[in-house]
């Protein structure tokens, strides 16, 4: 009998944890012919998620919380679950209650049918018009530096069988992304489609400071795409101000009456110095984070495990 296992990041999700595992709960009591286990990850979240994680693990057996020491984002929250799961199949969704649980026998269908991954694709999705607008720069994002199939919908609701988890989990170094991590594991990708519900509790964890954050991890730890475009631009700038020297040359031996034009070289030189400058700011970001990852600054730190691996410790 294969064995299921649930990892679900959790931020600021006091009032809605609950209610998340009990759909869970309901959903596997419905898949008699697998086992399962849920592995809650308290990403240092401000309020009471904590305390409900532990409530939780003392009620059912089967189910472990790991508490990080700090908030380290929710790919490295995935990061940490994904090293204290013992299942076959592994599903990771959200803690809000907007990816239905219920729904998981379509993505093992999936997954037994021979598929490696398999996506949730949303046809009404429900987040905020924030959020929409991240997924789409995420889109494009994967798309083109990542080498992700343009037919492909990525989402945080998604299963994938254990041999792709145990190579994401060989990526020991600072600023993971589980979806690089996956697309340069496997192709044999596919999408299940699922209703997205309406957020009841709360608000997104996400800002537009995380989400930077998250597309930066994505480009400059997976894709050498933006060194490859900044050569580019670098040879684009040169071959123009060769041909407009070339240019002005002509048109003041033609002319000499032409004067020169100092507004012209202005907005040339700002145009120059604005690309040298974003383009040793990219430089930049690659060379820190090769630093940071010298320095071997961690993924995440666990301040405690709660539950279900605590207690196989202690034995």
């Amino acid at each position: 009998m294969d064995k299921v296992s649930f990892v679900i990041p959790c931020y600021r999700s006091e009032l809605t944890l609950e209610g998340v595992v009990e759909e869970v709960r309901s959903a596997m009591e419905g898949l008699g012919e697998y086992g399962y286990e849920i592995v809650l990850i308290n990403d240092c979240s401000p309020d009471h998620t904590l305390e409900v994680i532990r409530k939780i693990c003392e009620k059912y057996d089967n189910i472990t919380g790991v508490s990080l020491a700090r908030n380290f984002g929710q790919h490295a929250a995935l990061m940490a679950g994904f090293r204290h799961v013992t299942g076959d199949i592994i599903i990771c969704l959200d803690d809000d209650g907007q990816t239905p649980a219920k729904e998981a026998g379509k993505f093992l269908d999936e997954i037994q049918a021979g598929r490696d991954v398999v996506y949730a694709k949303y046809s009404n999705k429900q987040h905020t018009a924030f959020r929409n607008f991240g997924s789409k720069v995420n889109e494009i994002m994967t798309r083109f530096m990542l080498g992700k199939p343009k037919e492909l919908y990525i989402s945080s609701y998604f299963a994938a069988k254990r041999f792709v988890i145990d190579e994401v989990i060989r990526y020991e170094n600072s600023y993971p992304y589980v979806i690089g991590l996956v697309l340069r594991t496997t192709k044999n990708i596919g999408n299940v489609d699922v209703r997205h519900r309406q957020r009841e509790v709360g608000h997104s964890g996400y800002t537009m400071k995380s989400l930077m954050g998250l597309w930066f991890n994505g480009f400059t730890a997976f894709s050498i795409q933006p060194l490859r475009f900044a050569t580019m631009v670098g040879i684009f700038c040169a071959a123009s101000g060769f041909l407009y020297g070339i240019y002005t040359i002509i048109k003041r031996l033609l002319n000499p009456a032409v004067p020169l034009g100092f507004s012209s070289l202005m907005s040339a030189v700002v145009f120059l110095g604005g690309m040298i400058m974003l383009m040793l700011g990219l430089i930049g970001e690659y060379v820190g984070r090769i630093y940071i990852s010298l320095n071997n600054s961690p993924q995440y730190v666990i301040r405690e495990v709660i539950g279900q691996k605590e207690n196989a410790d202690e034995q």
